[in-house]
């Protein structure tokens, strides 16, 4: 996987070629290629798939673009890629940074200016983090972009654990046993939405992207970050991990192996008809879960 001279895409020129890059590297994309397959991400029997790639100028979104672009230069990704910023008018915001990036590049794109911020901040309290209405107002528009464009599907950034303070963001504050899943239909039915780095650490992304001295826009420049909900499950986590090294790649795999009757919902799982009646021939019981 490690480029030649004449086998390069821009994105990985000046590569360094050290070789804790190049595992970094290979992590990275054998991850993203696991999730793309796994998750069935890749429509087939039709048209050539077009994805619409969200770019936030964030070090996950050049990591996602990059690994995209590796697969589909080896050959294992047969779809068409659109990268896409939108820029919601955040005061300071280096709005010529990605459209000279991608064009250096020679990444097909498009920029698109909605002025989400002076609504959110219109709408939202005083006090109160503006990243939920900006999230939905940011959705909307990727998604209408997405039907412009002609694509199948919108793609995200978001990493393993992203995923994994989302879960636990949901079971502290939300009451309920849910995350970002790799891949969903919208709403209306007519767009998927995927997390190829949904395996990706982010210990890598931030890795990845700062060897490649890829031009990273912060991710705070509405100033409503500190103190999230968000960031308090992070330093959570991070604590355990300092503890316990691995911890985060165990509780990934624990949402990759959920057990619904060892949960408590009886909508997936039918608590009132198990029973405990013998079977009238063998004798046995019939399949009950193993407790532990």
């Amino acid at each position: 996987m490690f480029d030649n001279a004449d086998d390069i895409h821009p994105l990985f020129e000046g590569a360094p070629k050290s070789t804790e890059f190049k595992k970094v590297r290979k992590r990275i994309v054998q991850g993203a290629r696991e999730a793309i397959e796994q998750y069935g991400m890749v429509e087939t029997g039709g048209a050539k798939p077009r994805w619409l790639v969200c770019l936030s100028g964030g070090k996950d979104s050049y990591t996602l673009l990059a690994v995209l672009y590796e697969l589909q230069w080896r050959g294992l990704l047969p779809v068409d890629l659109l990268a896409c910023n939108l820029d919601q008018g955040q005061p300071g915001f280096p709005a010529t940074v990605l459209p000279e990036f991608l064009s250096r590049m020679g990444v097909p794109h498009r920029i698109e200016y909605q002025d989400t911020y002076s609504i959110v901040n219109d709408k939202v309290p005083a006090g109160r983090t503006y990243c939920a209405l900006c999230s939905r107002l940011r959705r909307g528009n990727l998604y209408r972009i997405a039907r412009e464009e002609g694509c199948s599907a919108v793609v995200l950034g978001h990493h393993r654990d992203d995923i994994l303070e989302t879960f636990f963001m949901n079971l502290f504050h939300g009451g309920r046993l849910a995350t970002m899943p790799p891949k969903l239909v919208n709403e209306e039915g007519d767009l998927f939405l995927y997390r190829p780095l949904a395996h990706v650490a982010e210990a890598d992304c931030e890795k990845f992207a700062r060897a490649m001295n890829y031009p990273i826009i912060p991710c705070d420049l509405c100033g409503s970050q500190d103190g999230l909900q968000r960031q308090q499950v992070k330093q959570i986590l991070d604590g355990w991990e300092r503890n316990s090294p691995g911890r985060r790649q165990v509780m990934f795999r624990a949402l990759m192996n959920a057990r619904p009757s060892h949960l408590l919902d009886p909508k997936l799982f039918d608590f009132a008809g198990l029973t405990r009646a013998m079977t009238s021939e063998a004798g046995d019981f019939p399949e009950i879960p193993e407790l532990r």
